[in-house]
């Protein structure tokens, strides 16, 4: 809960504190939230932190958002756009993207990935919620309706949970192999992600027949 002090503006930041429109002040507190949220958490970041991060007034906090409860929840809703490039994305890129998202991503200081969102978000059984239904909308509904062949909802949320898995290793457990040899993993999702995509080999005359493509053999 939010203390008094957090409520009143930062008196001593009001004459040098920028000036925006509205839509320039709730810009610059949802930037400033989601850093601040993404490197402290939800209990370590105060209300003072996110205004003078974004360099506004912190009493705007309230005027737009209602409570820093209200400014989490926007924050957690648009760190899901991440998703969104899924639903138009050729199925060859979507490798790339996938290992783009989950290690060049957001990281702590930055907009808040998902996983992160649901680790330390006040509310978990929302967040749970609300991460579910964005998965299910994009990946279990959206994505896997492009997809070809058996299971296609089943290879969608396997891509889902792989990505949200590596980047919950990479951020959050910090996992010594992800966290320092990002530069090395393309080549083993490329891989894992084409399976999910054609299992039965289609494109690449391989997997259901017996071909290996392993990323060091070269093929």
């Amino acid at each position: 809960m939010d203390t008094p002090d957090d409520a009143a503006p930062d008196r001593a930041r009001s004459a040098t504190t920028r000036r925006y429109d509205a839509a320039g002040s709730r810009a610059a507190l949802m930037s400033a939230a989601a850093r601040c949220f993404g490197r402290y958490g939800y209990d370590g970041t105060s209300v003072r932190d996110i205004g003078r991060t974004a360099d506004v007034d912190a009493a705007l906090v309230y005027r737009y958002f209602g409570s820093k409860q209200g400014l989490f929840d926007a924050v957690s809703t648009s760190s899901t756009a991440l998703f969104e490039p899924l639903r138009h994305l050729p199925l060859e890129d979507v490798a790339e993207w996938l290992h783009k998202v989950a290690f060049d991503g957001p990281g702590e200081g930055e907009v808040p990935h998902p996983v992160l969102t649901l680790l330390r978000s006040p509310r978990r059984e929302e967040a749970v919620g609300r991460l579910r239904a964005d998965v299910t909308e994009v990946f279990s509904e959206s994505f896997a309706s492009r997809l070809d062949g058996p299971d296609a909802e089943i290879r969608a949320e396997l891509l889902a949970a792989w990505m949200l898995g590596m980047t919950l290793l990479r951020l959050a457990v910090q996992t010594p192999a992800l966290t320092s040899a990002a530069d090395r993993t393309l080549p083993y999702v490329r891989v894992a992600v084409d399976s999910l995509l054609d299992p039965e080999g289609k494109d690449s005359g391989g997997a259901a027949g017996g071909c290996c493509r392993c990323p060091m053999s070269g093929e």
